[in-house]
């Protein structure tokens, strides 16, 4: 009954949501770095970093503000403890918007002097400070900072729908630095941070961590005073401010033997926002509960996991607790995926998004695949494939030029980042053909990396160690190349043999020419029966030959569509061979071409290039004929048949 009862809230709920969900991809998520201290000389498109940054490492965000849910102004103090980590320093370095006004630095409690250039904070030190010294720095602000668009760092809006004004930040990328002071670098994440944030007592304070208390303050307000323990990167530090509402449920992870997980989620207290939202909020302990199982224990468990709704597309993964502009099946797996997958786990630079983006949005599948089963999984990849394969070419992995100040859009690409790393990560587990191994995988790498960041290369090595395979290639082909493979397929099954040319060409021949893997076939009998074979393509011509005594009716490429690719051609020539007088596939071609003739044989081949200059002379005399083209120039060129009175062309493109 329960199974049922949730198949009919899934469908009521999720039919509205999939196509939202899909879209709130292209919205874009967030995450992470790839040496950013190297565009300090850049131009105006670049951010602009000092390697002053990098001299020290910071162990505690103490940020005590005044913020209102109808304003972007803010005030107030932030407190670092950090150490130094080079020989030795004379200046202290941080960022913060120029739009923001600093009103007072103080090191170790003296004040010091400062200057504000470029969005950078420099402050001389009156005594450097030698490699191992902690030290505290203190810096009071106010202001008004820049705002608008989807990656802005602080955002007010009022929310029509629910009659509400609300404020919240989203720091990823760049953009902490537009409403604290900060520094923006992934790899130095800090062991715990205190948020606090004063404002009209009518409103409520979604935060990270725990709420450990709630302050009255004069002038009717009130101090939210949250505080985490967790290491922490600091586009995932944040708050959101409005009149809300606490709905606070429960999960229960085997791991934790009985005790509960709060989820506690920051509602509009608008006449029915709550209902409105609850079904899929409530999705959110099956969620946990689930990958919980498959990831390991939800990462942050003495704490708390939760949502803050805000005006906003899409949804921002802030650690423990998440800011949401909706609640869709697909966005509320999504975003809780990233608390093991950018949050835990965080991406050690930008061109790794991802660590961040391709397993949040497969978390999204394993949500289709374990709760809402049925057709889902394969309604999903259906879309995600179809996305994928819409353009030619484009990498997972995003190249450390392209990582630029107001690039958000290559970063958090929809294609690439999201739905291309998705599917990889969907074909890893088609090649480890052990969901056991797969999943355990998952766990070695959430373990050896919490609470640290990682890049594309080492899940490679932990998925290497733990299989026990070698995955460099495929990283090679799928992570660090462009496209996809591009199949030509015959078959034929005479005298007990299954015969299968397979010829596999590339979207993007120049970058990644091949892409050796398995590719699943499902045949069907003539008794009604059916089974799958997997081939290892390592050419990119190949000839299978397979015993089966069964006759075979038809073949179908990867029906359960396991691997990322196009099948341009299938065909079974005993059943079109009698109709075809002439055939020549793949076009384009790499370095070979089939050419079928039918009732002709033997027949002439000619290969001339366009100039009417004869390339390759040959003949033919089996149903379908191999023909050598390796040592062609790229280009086109005609190939000439004659059979007996018959001649046919054709134009062929040869690629390398």
């Amino acid at each position: 009954m329960k199974k049922a009862l949730l198949q009919i809230i899934l469908i009521l709920v999720y039919f509205n949501s999939i196509c939202q969900q899909l879209n709130d991809l292209d919205k874009i998520y967030t995450c992470s770095r790839c040496n950013l201290h190297n565009f300090n000389l850049a131009d105006s498109e670049d951010i602009i970093q000092t390697p002053l940054l990098h001299d020290y490492d910071i162990h505690f965000y103490f940020l005590d503000l005044n913020v209102e849910n109808n304003s972007v102004y803010i005030s107030g103090n932030v407190t670092y403890h950090a150490q130094v980590v080079v020989e030795q320093t004379d200046t202290f370095a941080f960022e913060l918007v120029n739009e923001l006004t600093i009103d007072s630095i103080l090191i170790n409690k003296i004040s010091h002097n400062f200057n504000h250039i470029n969005d950078e904070i420099f402050v001389p030190l009156e005594l450097p400070l030698e490699e191992g010294n902690n030290f505290s720095a203190q810096i009071f602000y106010h202001g008004t900072p820049p705002t608008g668009g989807f990656f802005s760092g602080i955002s007010s809006e009022y929310d029509s729908a629910w009659n509400k004004h609300v404020t919240w930040t989203l720091s990823e990328p760049f953009n902490a630095r537009q409403w604290w002071p900060v520094k923006q670098v992934l790899t130095d994440k800090v062991d715990s941070v205190w948020v606090y944030i004063t404002t009209s007592n009518t409103n409520k304070v979604g935060s990270q961590g725990i709420l450990t208390n709630i302050s009255s303050m004069p002038n009717n307000k009130a101090r939210y005073e949250w505080k985490s323990n967790y290491p922490i990167d600091y586009y995932l530090i944040s708050f959101a401010v409005a009149e809300y509402q606490d709905y606070s449920i429960y999960a229960h992870p085997t791991e934790m033997q009985g005790d509960s997980l709060l989820i506690q989620n920051y509602i509009y207290d608008s006449p029915g926002c709550l209902d409105n939202y609850k079904t899929g909020i409530d999705m959110t302990v099956e969620f946990i509960e689930l990958f919980s199982n498959l990831y390991s224990l939800y990462p942050f468990h003495e704490e708390k996991y939760g949502h803050c709704l805000a005006a906003m597309g899409g949804g921002m993964e802030h650690q423990t607790m998440t800011t949401m502009g909706r609640f869709g099946f697909g966005i509320v797996a999504h975003e809780l995926g990233h608390m093991w997958f950018g949050d835990n786990v965080t991406c050690a630079t930008w061109s790794d998004i991802w660590i961040n983006e391709g397993f949040a949005t497969y978390t999204d599948y394993l949500a289709h695949e374990y709760v809402a089963a049925g057709e889902w999984p394969q309604i999903w990849l259906k879309l995600v494939h179809s996305k994928v394969l819409a353009e030619p070419g484009g990498s997972v992995y995003v190249p450390p030029e392209e990582i630029i100040y107001n690039n958000e859009s290559r970063i958090f690409n929809s294609r690439l980042s999201y739905y291309k790393g998705a599917l990889i990560i969907h074909m890893i587990r088609y090649e480890l053909q052990d969901d056991d191994l797969f999943f355990q995988v998952l766990q070695n790498f959430q373990e050896e990396f919490s609470d640290s960041t990682a890049t594309g290369t080492d899940f490679m090595n932990v998925l290497n160690e733990t299989s026990g395979m070698d995955f460099t290639e495929f990283f090679d082909h799928w992570y660090f190349g462009e496209g996809y493979p591009i199949y030509y397929i015959s078959w034929v099954q005479q005298n007990n043999i299954l015969q299968i040319n397979s010829s596999q060409i590339s979207s993007i021949p120049q970058i990644t020419p091949f892409y050796k893997m398995h590719l699943p076939y499902k045949l069907f009998f003539n008794d009604g029966t059916d089974t799958t074979i997997h081939l290892y393509q390592t050419e990119h011509d190949l000839e299978f030959a397979l015993p089966f005594d069964k006759p075979i009716d038809s073949i179908l490429i990867d029906p359960e569509q396991w691997v990322l690719k196009k099948v341009a051609y299938l065909n079974k020539i005993n059943e079109n061979y009698k109709n075809l007088e002439f055939k020549i596939y793949p076009n384009p071609a790499y370095n070979q071409l089939r050419i079928i003739v039918n009732n002709y044989s033997p027949f002439e081949i000619t290969v001339a290039d366009l100039n009417g200059k004869i390339v390759i002379e040959a003949v033919g005399n089996q149903p379908i004929t191999n023909l050598d083209i390796s040592k062609l120039y790229t280009g086109a060129y005609y190939v000439l048949i004659k059979s007996g009175e018959k001649t046919y062309s054709k134009k062929i493109i040869k690629i390398n």
